[in-house]
Formats: C-alpha cells, sequence, structure tokens
C-alpha cells in the first residue's frame, strides 16, 4: 500500500520534472477543455428549457420572459450596472467554494462567512467615528477578511483535526453566524430608530466606499475582480497552489511528499473564507451603511452555483458571476411585467444547480471528449 501511495505521489510531481511522457499527455489536454465547457453550456440550456416549462405553466410566454431578463440585466447602461453590483459579491462568495475544492473540500459555507464578515466589519467602523474614511475603510475590510476567513478555518480544522464532514458543518455553521447576526442587531447593537426593521447604529456617510465616478457601482466589483485573479495566480502559479492541488489529489501522497496538509488546509480555508468576508463588509460599507437583516441576502448560497457552473475556475467565476448577477437584478421585472411570482428567479437558479449536478456525471462518458495517446 506503501508502495501504491510512492506511485501516487511520483505521478502528481511529474509535471514538475518535464518527462516526455507528462509532455505528450499535455499535447491531448485540449479534448477536457472542450468537454468543460460543453457540458455546462448543455447544462444551462437544458435549465433554459426547464424554466420555460414552468412559466408556461404559470402562464407567462417562455420568450417574453427571457426578453425581459436580458432587458432588465443587460439591455442598457443602467441595468447593467444593477447587474455588476449583484455580481461583486458573487465573484467573492464564489470563492468561498471554489477555492477549498481544489483541497478536495466541498465548502458551502460562504453565507456564514459572509454574515460574520459584515457584522465584526460594523462592529470595527463604529469604533472610529471621527478617524479618516480611508482608515475605517482599511480597518473594516482586514476585520472583515479576518472574520470570514476564521469562520471558514473553523471548518477546516473540524475536518483535518475532528474528521467532521465539511460540507455539513460549513452549512451548519450559516444558521449559527445568521443567528449571532439576528442576535446582535435585536439587543446590544440595535439602534433605537429602527423601528421596523432592527439594525446595528450606522456607519458615518463620509466613511462609506463611494461609487465608481458617476455609476451605481461600488468598489466592491474591483475587489472582487482582483480576488479572482489573484486566487487563478495563487492556485495555478505558486509552489501554494501546486501542494493546494496536490492534497486535492491524495492526502496519503501529499504527506509523502512532505507537505504539511493540516497547515496547509487551515491557510487554504482561510484564505478561501476572508473573500465573503470581505463581501459581507462590502455590503455593509456601499450598500446598506449598517448591519441588519439584508445582509443574509442568500449571496453565498447563489456563489455555490457560481464556483460549480465554473467549475471551480477563479476566472470562470468572474464570468458566472456577471450573468448569475443579471438573472438576480430581473426578478423585479418578471413580477411587475408577468405576474410571475418573486421567487421566480430562486428556481431558476435551483434548476440550474440540479441539471449542473446531474451533469457532473456525464464527464468521462462522452467517447470524442476522451484523451488519445498517440
Amino acid at each position: 500500500m506503501e508502495n501504491a501511495d510512492v506511485k501516487k505521489a511520483g505521478a502528481l510531481l511529474e509535471p514538475l520534472t518535464g518527462t516526455s511522457a507528462s509532455r505528450k499527455r499535455t499535447s491531448f489536454r485540449w479534448r477536457s477543455h472542450v468537454e468543460s465547457i460543453v457540458i455546462p453550456i448543455g447544462a444551462i440550456l437544458v435549465s433554459l428549457v426547464a424554466f420555460g416549462a414552468f412559466c408556461a405553466l404559470a402562464g407567462a410566454n417562455p420568450f417574453a420572459v427571457y426578453a425581459s431578463i436580458y432587458k432588465a440585466a443587460f439591455g442598457s447602461w443602467y441595468s447593467f450596472q444593477n447587474t455588476l453590483v449583484r455580481a461583486a459579491p458573487l465573484m467573492l462568495c464564489s470563492l468561498g467554494t471554489a477555492i477549498p475544492f481544489q483541497l478536495g473540500l466541498v465548502m458551502i459555507g460562504s453565507e456564514g462567512a459572509l454574515v460574520m464578515g459584515g457584522l465584526c466589519a460594523t462592529i470595527a467602523g463604529l469604533q472610529f467615528p471621527t478617524a479618516s474614511p480611508l482608515m475605517v475603510q482599511v480597518v473594516m475590510a482586514v476585520v472583515g477578511m479576518t472574520a470570514g476567513g476564521l469562520w471558514l478555518a473553523s471548518a477546516g480544522a473540524l475536518k483535518h483535526y475532528r474528521g467532521v464532514n465539511e460540507t455539513i458543518s460549513s452549512l451548519l455553521m450559516n444558521y449559527i453566524a445568521i443567528a449571532i447576526l439576528n442576535q446582535a442587531i435585536n439587543t446590544w447593537m440595535r439602534d433605537p430608530s429602527s423601528l421596523n426593521k432592527p439594525a446595528s447604529y450606522p456607519i458615518p456617510d463620509e466613511q462609506m466606499l463611494q461609487p465608481l465616478g458617476d455609476t451605481t457601482i461600488h468598489w466592491g466589483l474591483v475587489f472582487g475582480l482582483i480576488a479572482c485573479l489573484l486566487a487563478w495566480f495563487l492556485i495555478s502559479q505558486t509552489t501554494l497552489g501546486f501542494q493546494i492541488r496536490t492534497i486535492g489529489g491524495n492526502v496519503r501522497a501529499a504527506q509523502i511528499a512532505g507537505i504539511h496538509v493540516g497547515r496547509i488546509t487551515l491557510i487554504t480555508c482561510f484564505l478561501a473564507g476572508a473573500c465573503p468576508g470581505l463581501a459581507g463588509m462590502v455590503e455593509v460599507a456601499a450598500i446598506h451603511g449598517r448591519a441588519n437583516e439584508s445582509l443574509n441576502a442568500w449571496y453565498g448560497y447563489s456563489g455555490i452555483l457560481v464556483a460549480f457552473l465554473a467549475r471551480h475556475n477563479p476566472l470562470g467565476c468572474i464570468l458566472i458571476s456577471i450573468l448569475l448577477g443579471g438573472l438576480l437584478a430581473s426578478g423585479g421585472i418578471l413580477q411587475r411585467d408577468h405576474h410571475l411570482p418573486d421567487a421566480a428567479i430562486m428556481v431558476f437558479q435551483g434548476l440550474v444547480f440540479l441539471v449542473i449536478l446531474f451533469s457532473e456525471s456525464l464527464y468521462g462518458r462522452w467517447k470524442i471528449f476522451r484523451e488519445r495517446e498517440t
């Protein structure tokens, strides 16, 4: 059994040796890349057909519904700004799933990391009412990222040191984070003037993140783009990224190769949680201005869908986030113009997620996409 693990470790390390066999396999990888594009596109098309059937059963014209979605998401510069505003937290939250997946971990705790990041960032921001805006924003970002990072790192620690399933623990921790938020804004953090919707005391307007130029787009979009680019560089171009991918390939082989699995797991999960934690800070400092129930806006759960659609590729998360952000921006128009339920867009998201999960079983089954050795 030990020899088998040694062989697996050698196979994982082989790309660094530059052997001719490795180069030969590389020349045929285009087929798998095409497969990774064709199958998700096919899954989305199937989801569109299924959602069209749902719309027809609800008494709406499916083609008119799709036209309205496009109009609300990309039909004008104003609409596209709304799409980008919603895409920003999706980019950051998707990394909370995409990065741990490289370790072989299925984390779905971005919602909890976002909530804790937003809550802790609010607490930090309220401590400096007279400080400069830049200082307050930096402190809020650091605190939010730290809170989100520790939140997901704790799930990674439970997995590595105690064998607790990371999917279940990260899911349950979402509800713990939401409960902490609700308890805080209804008791010791509550602003007495927030009557109908409990909330914390507000962040001063001058300390809020300002829009970019004359648009409604905030700095969260810049943070999301930078985070996705850095995540891609980390995973694919650095030694740490190679260690992460090696652990995801075979933990035992990684240990034999001398990789500190526990330390790398905690670092990776912390970095993954820091991204939705930053999204929570941005939601407070650029959108809401305070901590309230709106922090629990399901961006974390939608980020799971983004990560799976992008095949856990940080660069792919950028495009998928924009597309899904357009869907979220079109929810209101479906209710107004087509009398569909307000949750119709959530139905569409659910259909896409189910079909994408099913499509995972199709990889490697199509002969046309199989690599051919010569």
